[in-house]
């Protein structure tokens, strides 16, 4: 299915994976490209040698589209830069639309993707430059920058700007998917369905408790806030389940993770997902997951869940249907 979004990028199906922190492995994000959607790393935390090489290693490795997400506005230009020779879409988040940033991926030959969270904020983006605007809604897992339900302020997005818009928050199925191609997004960017994958980088105890989540069983809550992030705004949907078992621990530290071989603690409250590797109290930890988790059935492999995510769509969608 062609839709503005694939035309422009790239990609042959309508698809982002989003950003997940460490969760968002390369991995997961080469299958992810390999399925014909975009594969996404994030750039929160990484040395930026350290990126670029990761960068490097995953482009040899496939030939679909790639992405990578800068959630900060302090990140060096030359980095930007760097990035953008890298990968075919730059992703930004968290800060108001930069045309700095915008003119210097552009510059390096990478189009613009800016995840936003109202109206004004979507025609910022495209008055910035940018290429592609994601409209996310309250529904999204992890850090939530709006207050909308997706649906209207996709609506309404659409009726402001004129680039390809992709929808995000609580998309875990092919009929939620269905549902915002059918309201006019361009495409998809989908985080919690992608978490419960063979190649992503949570702990499987993590993917788990994704899987065996039942209904809506999150909150937006300020309980993960010791993050970079949240000095601006606490706000992340995660498991509610992880916000009670909080509650009930004592202490400073609840686990701990490997970096750089080396094993260091996480604080009470962090912002960090229980990832791969992680030791102690992972279901005291930050399990950002959407809304829609409860469609999470299964771990499977991404390219499993693109084909799933394609093959309903298809069948909902009219005929030669575009957007």
């Amino acid at each position: 299915m062609e839709t503005s979004f694939t035309a422009l990028v790239g990609c042959s199906v309508p698809i982002q994976q989003a950003p997940m922190g460490a969760v968002s492995s390369p991995d997961l994000a080469v299958a992810v490209a390999d399925a014909g959607g975009v594969g996404t790393v994030s750039a929160l935390g990484v040395p930026p040698e350290v990126l670029l090489r990761l960068l490097d290693g995953m482009r040899r490795r496939t030939s679909g589209v790639l992405s990578a997400n800068v959630l900060t506005p302090d990140v060096d230009e030359q980095v930007v830069e760097d990035i953008a020779e890298r990968v075919r879409l730059v992703d930004f988040f968290w800060f108001d639309p930069s045309p700095r940033l915008v003119e210097l991926a552009h510059r390096a030959g990478a189009l613009v993707n800016w995840q936003v969270g109202s109206v004004a904020e979507a025609r910022a983006a495209v008055d910035a430059g940018c290429d592609v605007v994601t409209v996310q809604g309250v529904e999204a897992g992890g850090h939530v920058r709006g207050s909308e339900p997706l649906l209207p302020l996709l609506r309404e997005v659409l009726d402001a700007v004129d680039v390809p818009v992709l929808a995000a928050g609580g998309i875990t199925d092919g009929r939620s998917f269905a549902e915002v191609m059918a309201a006019g997004a361009a495409g998809a960017r989908i985080g919690t369905r992608f978490l419960a994958t063979t190649e992503s980088g949570a702990s499987p105890a993590y993917r788990q408790a994704v899987v065996d989540a039942a209904g809506d069983s999150t909150v937006v809550t300020d309980a993960f806030a010791v993050c970079p992030l949240c000095a601006t705004s606490p706000r992340a949907r995660v498991l509610r389940a992880a916000v009670e078992r909080l509650a009930e621990l004592d202490g400073d530290v609840v686990g701990t993770v490997s970096m750089g071989g080396t094993r260091v603690p996480v604080p009470r409250g962090s912002g960090l997902p229980p990832v791969a590797g992680a030791e102690g109290h992972l279901d005291a930890m930050a399990m950002y997951a959407g809304a829609g988790v409860g469609a999470v059935t299964a771990v499977r492999p991404a390219a499993d869940v693109v084909a799933e995510l394609m093959a309903t769509l298809e069948r909902r969608a009219p005929d030669g249907a575009q957007s």
